[in-house]
């Protein structure tokens, strides 16, 4: 499960370390979000013909055949060990494979009785501070479907295909174990080039992608409540809290 992440390291120093060709002008603009939640705007990396853009898309995958925005807000996140049939991730598992940057994500620890009833967040991020690259599919979609649509009700769909994303996961490596049961998959950099070729359909090579990153990849802390409340966006969240205090 990965529900909420960070998205610090600034545009255009991602660009350059997953080796970028294009950007849009008006992402270079954007801040820091140290609580990205979904249905937000999340940076995406993908294939667009010869060229690798950096992109943002909406977190929450959308199929194409969805009569509703708001399916996508329960496909946040797509099981590495399904992936590959489930109806509504399939096709872009073949052809729209992506990755979602990220400086660390969240996850909640199950209440004992030390804690009480409350959950205790936690900020899972890399030794050395460098972006994870998490495994992620997107897709366009262009509205819903009707028959006879009605442009003067606006049933014609957007003007422009939206395009939605979602994080694939696997289970947790026994590091990650030790908070959660599952874990976002890391794709190591030797693995970009081949999960971003829409070209590229083998899929013993794909699945060989989903499975847990290693141990070393992984630290984290406790993290305060505030985190719970996705419109807390200040970089404070990520400060370490001493349970025992």
């Amino acid at each position: 499960m990965c529900g909420r992440f960070v998205s610090s390291t600034p545009p255009d120093q991602l660009a350059a370390y997953f080796d970028v060709d294009e950007v849009p002008e008006q992402l270079l603009e954007r801040g820091p979000s140290y609580n990205t939640a979904p249905t937000t705007g999340v940076y995406v990396v993908h294939r667009d013909g010869g060229t690798r853009r950096l992109d943002s898309f909406r977190w929450g995958l959308v199929p194409p055949w969805a009569n509703d925005v708001n399916v996508g807000n329960r496909m946040i996140n797509a099981r590495a060990e399904t992936v590959a049939e489930k109806p509504a991730y399939r096709a872009a598992f073949k052809k729209r494979r992506c990755i979602i940057p990220a400086d660390g994500f969240f996850e909640w620890s199950t209440p004992t009785a030390a804690s009480g009833s409350k959950k205790q967040p936690w900020f899972i991020h890399r030794p050395d501070g460098e972006p994870y690259a998490f495994a992620g599919l997107w897709e366009r979609w262009n509205g819903p479907k009707r028959e006879q649509p009605d442009e003067r009700a606006g049933d014609a769909g957007p003007a422009t295909p939206l395009r939605s994303c979602v994080i694939v996961t696997t289970s947790a490596n026994e590091a990650m174990s030790e908070l959660h049961d599952r874990m976002p998959v890391i794709l190591p950099r030797d693995a970009w080039d081949a999960w971003l070729d829409p070209d590229q359909d083998d899929p013993g090579l794909l699945g060989s992608f989903l499975v847990p990153a290693p141990s070393e990849l992984i630290t984290f802390h406790p993290v305060g409540t505030e985190v719970n409340n996705a419109r807390n966006k200040g970089e404070h969240l990520l400060e370490p809290v001493d349970l025992d205090g």
